[in-house]
């Protein structure tokens, strides 16, 4: 049996599968993280470096949390897997989980960890990379 979980997107399908149980915000944050795996998989390969450089900086100082659950895990267990495929998944789960929070409207979540310092530059990074918010899906 495997984790549960409260959506799942299937790229190659083009495809999302929800929890009928979500509901107001929670829908719209999940809902979002799982639309920015579509984005991330169409980001050029600069924009992903410079992405994973904003995370680098962020982990050789050691900051500590995230923006939601699905990249908190895959952080923590980065000490555990250090390969380059996990910490790739742990860049694309970061990007979703910033970007949900980031256009989602809800600025507080429990989920919500990383300090103040970090999801400042985080959303800059955001805000001049897509500075028309145009990304594709």
């Amino acid at each position: 049996m495997g984790t549960p979980v409260h959506a799942a997107s299937f790229l190659r399908q083009r495809r999302i599968v929800l929890d009928t149980a979500l509901k107001g915000p929670e829908l719209t944050r999940i809902l979002l993280h799982e639309l920015f795996h579509f984005a991330w998989i169409r980001l050029s390969n600069a924009t992903r470096a410079s992405y994973a450089t904003l995370i680098e900086l962020e982990l050789s100082r050691h900051a500590r949390g995230e923006l939601g659950w699905s990249a908190e895990w895959r952080k923590q267990s980065l000490h555990t897997n250090p390969g380059a495929r996990f910490f790739r998944e742990y860049l694309c789960e970061s990007f979703c989980d910033t970007a949900a929070w980031r256009y989602g409207g809800t600025p507080r979540h429990d989920e919500a960890t990383l300090a103040a310092l970090w999801h400042r530059r985080r959303v800059r990074w955001f805000d001049r990379t897509f500075p028309q918010r145009e990304i594709p899906i």
